[in-house]
């Protein structure tokens, strides 16, 4: 078999070597480093070779790249890196890579033109000031022809062992048996789409999938990938989560498919990687990423390859406590050692941004290395918020003020006057544009068509600014100014990919500001449609199925979430029957704000009198903590003996088990929650511990003047008649059928839901509840009509 790699992967997987250093230094642009590579290259002499094409081989890998410049009259080779700031700024890690890269091209062109000693420069280019600096080294021939043989060495036994894992993996997966012994209703259905959607010939190729709990949509999702990536040649699975319990139902499904190959004499044939959170796995968190604080970050490079051979040792999966333990054994940071793992695994599990963020770690990698991938998107509906909040930007005129006064503080000391005076300058600038903009704005909240030229142009100025003074020297984590930067560096970089699918507006913040003339103000690039940010991310695997219990309208998702046009969707059959839950209508309730104080005695009347007629445990959802409480007290006063606990708004993890530890076999009490919160969704109570939900709200979004605007924005972009049910009624639907896919968790299980409203009655409301349902009538009467 033979291999082809590219100078720099070659370098970057065998030359790396020092400590893990992510302390910030500005980077040049990638239009930048173009130009600063293009000015190096045109102040040299005449006969300058630039763009040099080469390959070489050794054994059976061939390496192939470019290198920047020749010089044949100076017998010199150059290698030319673009920077900010000072040259020291350049980690010691990336200047070996560099000169890795250097020596490499050195003997590739030894090799082509017959030269037996060859001078090899690294030319760094500080892209703000033009100056030049140039590191030689002379070596004979000889010397870069081992060093070459050395790293193509170490690269090829990966190769070859990656190669012979992929062919034992292909051969083990194309033999897998599905690992339980029948599907389950719904499920085989599920595969089936699955696997063809992942043998299309075509990359790209999308399915939405609306499958009820119970049917074992995870199972049923990664073992037909499985099972179809080796026909389609697919090098990943990604399986990605919005929430930590997604990662241990995906661990649990590959725990079942590595039994079944361990059972089919195939074990140890598929790498499984959880990706854990940074702030779960930091064994420092008090220490910042690099040598010179952190003892793991210090020689990371050093102890990385003993660490990457103690992971392949151990048994699978690769998850936590594993990552834990070889880090331990190698003293290298857990957080980066499962970053490094992703390129020997098989199937990653890990959160939703890791693929889908602007600067998404696997995205990128699948980028760089041409991987073809599988993804595989749980509880899909979430996608939706997530990916807003990504593409979501902030700008705080408050955090202006703090870097105003720390920068201010900076300057007037002695040793930061001369790189804060300059940042110092451009922060008044910048508050003096953001007093005139708020002078105009009429009202609290504002939206507006475009961004002012004369406001983005001083927060752009300001930033840089701040990245000039960063590059002299480096400022600590904490500090305001750099604080704001951070918030600067996103909001432009929104800025520039602004369009229709996003909004601008303005909060005034007149109660921090009354002592002012001009009220402060925060500044808010805010995602929309996550469509044009998510739509490459699509293109950009080989197969995506987006599964969820609530996926309903498809056409809803499939616009918002930038999927394409053929997209397939079915939805799978439940496992359940219509006779195992109850769902009533109560339509003689207005749940609508106006009619709030009304709704309190009709709805403690039928969750009261459900109670009295089946005791157990149940659910009662609210629209707010508001609405919560004052339907609790009146329920406390009016029926005192019926045990009642609450969701209250700052409950931290210990109070979310403890509510949920009330729900029992034995049980009896109704737990008062908020609708769209912890405990409607991903919270599983099978049998009695659960037997009845009231969802007393049809989730509807509040109506304020943001969603108002977002409202518009749908309108302006999908079409008239889709605003409303985009902004409100479909998000609205979703939760109230996520809250009550609570209560039938199994095929054995028995229970009743209460749809308290009497917007229920609608047929367009009633075509998005699941289709198994059957829906009835409560028989309460109360003294709140509907209208």
């Amino acid at each position: 078999m033979s291999y082809t790699v590219a100078v720099r992967a070659l370098c970057e997987f065998t030359a790396r070597s020092g400590d893990l250093d992510l302390r910030f230094t500005p980077a040049p642009s990638a239009l930048e480093g173009m130009a600063g590579h293009s000015l190096v290259q045109s102040r040299r002499g005449e006969g300058y070779e630039t763009e040099v094409s080469l390959s070489g081989q050794h054994e059976d890998l061939c390496v192939r790249g470019r290198a920047d410049g020749f010089d044949p009259q100076a017998g010199q080779l150059e290698e030319i890196k673009t920077y900010r700031g000072p040259l020291d700024g350049v980690r010691a890690h990336h200047r070996a890579l560099h000169w890795a890269q250097a020596r490499v091209y050195g003997h590739l062109l030894c090799q082509a033109r017959g030269l037996a000693r060859l001078r090899v420069a690294l030319v760094y280019f500080n892209v703000g000031t033009g100056q030049e600096t140039v590191l030689v080294e002379t070596h004979e021939a000889g010397a870069l022809k081992v060093f070459f043989e050395d790293l193509c060495a170490r690269f090829l036994a990966w190769s070859r062992s990656e190669a012979a894992h992929r062919q034992a993996r292909d051969a083990a997966l194309a033999a897998l048996q599905f690992p339980m012994a029948r599907f389950r209703t719904g499920q085989r259905e599920l595969a089936v789409a699955v696997y063809r959607s992942a043998h299309a010939e075509a990359s790209g190729r999308c399915l939405m999938v609306q499958a009820p709990t119970g049917i074992g949509k995870t199972l049923g999702t990664i073992f037909p990938m499985l099972k179809a990536s080796t026909g389609q040649g697919l090098d990943k699975l990604f399986f990605l989560t919005a929430k930590g319990t997604g990662h241990g139902l995906a661990l649990q499904a590959l725990a079942a498919v590595q039994g079944q190959l361990a059972a089919q004499a195939h074990p140890r044939s598929l790498r499984v990687l959880d990706v854990q959170a940074r702030d779960k796995v930091c064994r420092h968190p008090d220490k910042a990423c690099h040598g010179e604080s952190c003892p793991l970050a210090r020689g990371f490079y050093d102890r990385l390859p003993h660490a990457r051979a103690g992971a392949l040792a151990l048994s699978q999966p690769w998850d936590a406590a594993a990552l834990q333990t070889v880090a331990q054994q190698h003293q290298v940071c857990p957080y980066y050692l499962a970053q490094e793992l992703v390129r020997w695994s098989d199937v990653v599990v890990a959160d939703y941004h890791y693929y889908y963020d602007s600067s998404a770690m696997l995205y990128a990698l699948a980028q760089a290395q041409q991987w073809k991938v599988g993804v595989l998107v749980d509880e899909a509906h979430n996608l939706l918020e997530r990916a807003r909040r990504m593409y979501t930007a902030e700008l705080s005129q408050f955090a202006l003020a703090d870097a105003r006064q720390a920068a201010k503080a900076a300057k007037a000391s002695h040793t930061g006057a001369l790189h804060m005076g300059p940042v110092s300058k451009a922060l008044d600038k910048l508050q003096r544009a953001w007093n005139a903009f708020n002078a105009e704005q009429a009202a609290d909240y504002q939206a507006y068509d475009a961004i002012p030229g004369a406001l983005l142009g001083a927060v752009q100025r300001a930033a840089g600014a701040i990245a000039d003074a960063q590059a002299d020297r480096p400022m600590l984590p904490g500090d305001p100014v750099l604080a704001f930067y951070w918030e600067a560096l996103q909001f432009t970089a929104l800025a520039e990919q602004s369009g229709s699918h996003a909004l601008f507006d303005a909060s005034l913040a007149p109660a921090r500001a009354r002592a002012r003339k001009t009220p402060a103000s925060i500044l808010c690039i805010r995602n929309v449609i996550p469509a044009p940010h998510l739509a490459a991310r699509h293109a950009g695997a080989h197969a995506t199925v987006l599964f969820s219990g609530t996926l309903s309208p498809p056409h809803f998702y499939r616009d918002i979430l930038g999927l394409p046009q053929d997209t397939g969707w079915i939805e799978a059959a439940a496992p359940f029957q219509a006779e195992q839950l109850d769902v009533q209508i109560a339509s003689h309730i207005s749940t609508r704000w106006s009619d709030r104080e009304r709704s309190l005695q009709p709805i403690v009347d039928v969750v009261a009198r459900q109670y009295a007629r089946q005791p157990g445990n149940y659910l009662c959802f609210f629209s707010s903590f508001d609405y919560l409480q004052r339907v609790a007290e009146r329920m406390r006063h009016a029926h005192p003996h019926l045990p009642v606990w609450l969701q209250t708004p700052s409950m931290d993890e210990a109070g979310r088990t403890d509510f949920l530890a009330r729900f029992t076999e034995q049980g009896q009490g109704i737990g008062f929650a908020v609708l769209g919160g912890a405990f409607s969704e991903g919270v599983d109570l099978p049998g009695r511990c659960l037997i009845g939900a009231f969802v007393a709200t049809l989730g509807l979004p509040q109506v304020n003047p943001v969603n108002e605007r977002m409202k518009r924005a749908m309108d302006e972009h999908f079409g008239a008649d889709k605003g409303y049910d985009y902004t409100y009624l479909y998000p609205g639907l979703r939760k109230v059928v996520q809250a009550a896919g609570r209560v039938i968790r199994s095929e054995a299980d028995q229970g009743v839901v209460f749809l308290i409203d009497d917007r229920y009655r609608r047929g367009k409301v009633q075509a998005l509840l699941p289709r198994w349902w059957r829906v009835g009538a409560a028989q309460e009467r109360g003294s709140c009509p509907a209208r």
